[in-house]
């Protein structure tokens, strides 16, 4: 396993916990939306109103696939990482994948008023269960899915790096289902 790497929807906590997991493994954390976000200058509300969300997935694509050519991250994905199956085959080979999950409404308590996320953009609530019904099964490659709800992300990155360590020790340490 060369990466861990966290998928899930938006606000399940990706990009925090990710940090927190790359800090106790003493790896470099890169964030697939900051990364695309450093390169273009634009932010991806501004990618998706300028360009598209097709335009806009053709150069995430193109960014996972070069960082996951590195080992030794915290490799932390866009909710929609998973709307292409190249993607998929490409986090399925030799990584370590996490899926991060919440309830609807933790999602909606964690992104009201979030105006940087385009596809949220209107009545968050109802883009919610919209995105959560359009999504459901698409994470459920992952090694293990954690519930976020109700954590702090410290636990979350706790009991990442505790599994990652036991896969890594050919151990079999169950996630929270």
């Amino acid at each position: 396993m060369r990466n861990v790497v966290l998928i899930g929807m938006t606000g399940t906590g990706k990009s925090t916990v990710g940090r927190l997991v790359a800090e106790a493994l003493g790896w470099p954390h890169v964030d697939t939306d900051q990364r695309i976000e450093a390169v273009t200058g634009c932010t991806i509300a501004e990618l998706f109103a300028e360009r598209g969300e097709a335009w806009f997935r053709q150069r995430e694509h193109e960014v996972l696939r070069e960082v996951l050519k590195g080992e030794g991250q915290v490799v932390s994905t866009g909710g929609g990482i998973v709307l292409r199956r190249d993607n998929v085959a490409l986090l399925t080979e030799g990584q370590f994948v996490v899926a991060l999950t919440a309830k609807a409404e933790t999602l909606v308590r964690r992104l009201r008023g979030d105006t940087s996320r385009p596809l949220l953009a209107g009545d968050v609530e109802a883009r919610i269960h919209k995105l959560l019904c359009e999504r459901r099964g698409l994470y459920d490659f992952a090694h293990v899915r954690i519930a976020t709800d109700n954590r702090l992300p410290r636990e979350v990155a706790e009991e990442i790096v505790r599994l990652y360590r036991c896969r890594m020790n050919g151990r079999t340490a169950g996630g929270s289902y």
